[in-house]
């Protein structure tokens, strides 16, 4: 087990946090040299202190098409927010790209947008080609494919560049979910999540790799809440940990853990 040294990103809105990456535009050298390679989840700490930009990502078909990388489903856990906190999760209605760049041209995007409130606990499941925006006063926990592919669909007239073409052409709205506090365990193509709960202790083993060990058998876990000591170390909230294949995960405080498995390693 190693803790990881977050690596923070200033941004016009706020900042990030990358928690867990091998990504290179934001490299961890040491989770690189323990997993042994190319991490296949990028994990965030974002603080949006004001909206971020209408965005889309690629799936893995356009990405591969596009940039030659990995696509971005990613999905985010509600550490922290302002009252009547909101963040835009897809379109409000079906809309032609040509009804779509008009509404851009025209400053009236936000009317197409579809606005949900959210509080701390909530969880949004944001798989690739999803419309979506951070809004102000949020601070979310974000796990994501590791690819740093953004497609600004609109900045609220900030002046960045945006990526109309490319963000429409990645339009995709199935797969979007209802907007609930998180459910203790969720699956996806590309990973699995399980909110632990740690009162005094908490004992368990991490799977053994089923074939000679790649980067993606190994397992996070993201402090929530809370301090203790985990396998001896001492913890707090939003401290990172990587486990290797068949190592032990002992726990001891008060502590809230989202453990995080990339798919391919097998669960339980």
């Amino acid at each position: 087990m190693i803790k990881l040294n977050a690596i923070k990103s200033d941004k016009v809105w706020g900042y990030e946090l990358w928690e867990a990456s091998t990504h290179p535009n934001g490299l961890q050298h040491e989770l690189q040299t323990f997993t042994g390679g190319d991490y296949p989840l990028l994990v965030k700490v974002i603080q949006a202190d004001d909206r971020l930009s209408v965005q889309v990502h690629p799936d893995d078909e356009k990405a591969e098409l596009y940039e030659h990388c990995r696509g971005k489903t990613e999905c985010w856990y509600v550490l922290d927010a302002a009252e009547n906190a909101r963040l835009v999760y897809g379109l409000n209605g079906v809309y032609t790209p040509s009804e779509l760049r008009g509404a851009i041209q025209a400053n009236s995007i936000q009317d197409c947008l579809r606005y949900v409130n959210v509080k701390k606990g909530d969880f949004v499941y944001i798989p690739a080609g999803t419309v979506h925006a951070i809004g102000g006063g949020l601070r979310l926990l974000e796990i994501q494919q590791s690819s740093d592919i953004t497609y600004r669909l609109y900045d609220w007239g900030r002046g960045r560049e945006c990526h109309v073409e490319r963000a429409i052409s990645c339009i995709k709205t199935q797969g979007e979910r209802n907007v609930s506090a998180f459910p203790g365990v969720f699956s996806c193509p590309y990973f699995t999540l399980e909110e632990i709960t740690v009162e005094n202790e908490y004992d368990s083993v991490v799977d053994s790799a089923p074939h000679d060990t790649m980067p993606c058998d190994f397992v996070l876990a993201f402090i929530i809440d809370g301090t203790g000591t985990i396998n001896g170390t001492e913890v707090k909230a939003e401290d990172t940990l990587v486990f290797a294949p068949s190592e032990k995960f002992c726990a001891r405080g008060n502590l809230k853990i989202m453990k995080i498995v990339p798919a391919g390693q097998r669960y339980r």
